[in-house]
């Protein structure tokens, strides 16, 4: 991140803490799911505690680097680009902790023959946060590498869809009533919803690169 803030040590400390928060955020989710998916109660609402906790202080500290970006008017060029960036992926962090939640509200009863589908989707959605949390990281440090993270994010976005489409076909051919059908796929697009959110920070991130290396 030294390229692109200079000798704003502090600021940089807090955006790689944030980034961090994210990638970590990513990790859980999927371990969360896993715990579910494994009957292992305990464990998955630990982790739902601890993804509800990296998502308060993410969202603080994201504030605490839009104050010093306009107290200090630093890279005033940029700033758009390094804060839309930080907030959309702040959604991603949203969306993973929202899912986890609906999981740990709404208790779907998931057929085990579907297990390994749902978990797939988890890991696909996992792998893209990681993608795009690495592109984030090279955009403030050089920019160099960042279309390989967004390839890769859209990469892992793809597989994401594909496996939800054969998962929820596999939903409505099993011999469930329709409201549990229908509640099962809605999980399916709950789980997606973390890829989805980190390719459309992964377009903004590819948009912003391009911006900065004119």
């Amino acid at each position: 991140m030294a390229t692109l803030f200079g000798k704003t040590k502090h600021l940089e400390a807090k955006i790689d803490e944030f980034l961090s928060h994210a990638s970590e955020v990513g990790l859980l989710f999927l371990e969360g799911i896993r715990n579910y998916l494994e009957g292992r109660a305990e464990e998955f609402e630990a982790r739902c505690a601890q993804v509800t906790e990296l998502e308060k202080h993410a969202d603080d500290l994201r504030h605490e680097i839009e104050r010093q970006l306009y107290l200090e008017t630093l890279i005033p060029e940029s700033r758009g680009d390094v804060l839309g960036i930080l907030e959309h992926t702040d959604e991603v962090i949203n969306s993973a902790k929202a899912t986890l939640t609906q999981f740990s509200v709404e208790a779907p009863d998931i057929p085990d023959d579907l297990d390994a589908d749902y978990l797939e989707l988890a890991d696909f959605g996992s792998r893209a946060v990681q993608e795009l949390v690495s592109g984030i990281r090279s955009f403030f440090r050089s920019g160099s590498s960042v279309s390989d993270y967004t390839h890769k994010v859209s990469f892992w976005e793809k597989e994401a869809d594909q496996v939800g489409e054969k998962l929820r076909r596999r939903i409505f051919e099993h011999d469930l009533d329709l409201s549990q059908k229908i509640h099962l796929s809605n999980f399916v697009q709950h789980i997606d919803a973390v890829a989805d959110e980190a390719e459309d920070v992964s377009e903004r991130l590819a948009i912003s690169a391009i911006k900065r290396s004119i």
